[in-house]
């Protein structure tokens, strides 16, 4: 694996389909993985993970967990172990953290180093290196961390020692963010006493689901209308826990949308995590006039899990309000192209949380709606979309700025639009998705060019 150096190019092309038809599999969620490799590491014993997500992001947090300490191996396709060395027992690293691609991975581990005395160095490929931390380090200062070195606006490479003795904190994150929420409560997994996070807006709680699993003792209670109270009690000693990672929600948006867009196609997408933080994009496309079912609901890895039988159909613009966004934040790209087809306005509100992810993603996916023909305005932190009345000009070479989600969601739109659209790379894919095109294609998606490895 290639640190924050460059990467080959890979330029891909999609082109107007035939209906998209069959069953697809999307790999076990993202957050998922990176959580169990975690506390697969922060236990004493042995975690069996089944379903793990062997992307990028997730192999450089397993090989983070590797060098704090962990033994991990894997048995074949998606099943792993990992052999923890328990809270307070992390190793000091001898080399650089290297994340590559992987903000998610990058901002659990520096809460877990945080809350231990020892010394790391954090980073990651370019993109990485314009995302901020300074949201995460901010709040494990004050639990008893130093940030020894940082690049320019607290951005990698950081070298970040952990708390000699990591104080507990009550903290109220900024933003609705899992991963705020989650570093501060990894560090306080190694603090005496109680840890607490409060929300105004609820976020993802995988982390929360995935502690209570290895067996720590946390608290959820209401906090205002929409957030909530989280509290962990330090010091545990963590049971090792079997995970059935199941399918990721983010990634199911990219063959929903897709078949909801090409004309007479009929997809089933399986074993999809339906966790109600996760979903929003799921209310979104309904609203809109998706044709999405539920079937052999069932429970895997302590979340609801369903297959998910989409059929293309009209769309029609919808206004999606801010409140929103947690519960969908990956999934606006993938959206902004269902929006793009369907008859009428769209308005995604409240999307400033976009333009600090992989890319400004809100600039990316708007001049790649530019390139395509699509009619849109930015208005503050909104964005609008003018719909094609079931159709899109599409023709554009759009740039993708090293983000996957921008990627595929043009990829899918190529596949349904009059002219093909490029993306000027694909090999950044692979941090999510391996095998998107694959799949793709395999539904009956039609590709100009080489699939990324």
């Amino acid at each position: 694996m290639s640190g924050a150096g460059s990467t080959e190019a890979r330029p891909l092309t999609a082109k107007r389909s035939g209906a998209l038809a069959g069953h697809a599999r999307v790999p076990g969620d993202k957050s998922t993985s990176h959580r169990a490799l975690i506390l697969g590491l922060l236990s004493i014993g042995e975690t069996r993970i089944e379903g793990l997500l062997e992307s990028d992001d997730v192999l450089r947090t397993a090989q983070a967990c590797r060098q704090l300490g962990a033994g991990i191996e894997r048995h074949g396709d998606g099943n792993w172990s990992v052999r923890g060395v328990g809270i307070g027992g992390l190793a000091e690293p001898e080399a650089v953290l290297d994340f590559g691609n992987a903000g998610t991975g990058t901002r659990l581990m520096m809460g877990v180093v945080g809350g231990h005395p020892i010394t790391a160095t954090f980073d990651g490929d370019a993109s990485l290196r314009k995302r901020p931390m300074r949201r995460i380090l901010d709040p494990l200062a004050t639990m008893g961390a130093q940030v020894m070195a940082q690049a320019e606006g607290g951005r990698c490479p950081i070298t970040l020692a952990g708390a000699r003795h990591a104080a507990p904190i009550e903290y109220h994150t900024p933003v609705a963010s899992a991963q705020i929420k989650s570093a501060v409560l990894l560090a306080g997994l190694n603090a005496p006493g109680l840890t607490t996070v409060i929300e105004t807006e609820a976020s993802r709680d995988h982390t929360e689901r995935m502690l209570r699993h290895f067996g720590a003792k946390l608290t959820v209670e209401p906090h205002g209308q929409t957030g909530r109270r989280i509290t962990l009690t330090g010091q545990p000693e963590l049971r090792p826990a079997p995970v059935v990672v199941p399918g990721d929600p983010s990634s199911a948006a990219f063959p929903i949308v897709a078949a909801s867009i090409v004309a007479g196609s009929e997809v089933t997408v399986e074993g999809v995590m339906l966790n109600p933080l996760r979903t929003g994009f799921l209310t979104t496309l309904r609203e809109m006039g998706a044709r999405i079912e539920p079937v052999k609901q069932r429970q895997e890895g302590g979340e609801e899990v369903a297959d998910l039988n989409v059929r293309a159909c009209e769309l029609h613009g919808v206004d999606v309000p801010a409140a929103r966004a947690p519960s969908m934040i990956d999934e606006y790209p993938v959206i902004a192209i269902a929006a793009s087809f369907a008859h009428g306005r769209t308005r995604l509100r409240g999307l400033s949380e976009l333009r600090v992810k992989e890319s400004d993603r809100l600039a990316a996916v708007a001049a790649g709606l530019a390139s395509c023909g699509v009619p849109y305005a930015i208005e503050g932190d909104d964005l609008v979309i003018e719909g094609g009345k079931g159709e899109a000009t599409g023709g554009g070479h759009v740039l993708t700025h090293l983000d996957h989600r921008i990627a595929m969601s043009f990829l899918v739109m190529g596949l349904a639009s009059r002219r093909p659209v490029s993306v000027d790379d694909t090999a950044m894919i692979a941090t999510s998705f391996p095998s998107f095109v694959e799949m793709m294609a395999e539904l009956g998606g039609e590709f100009l060019g080489a699939a990324p490895r």
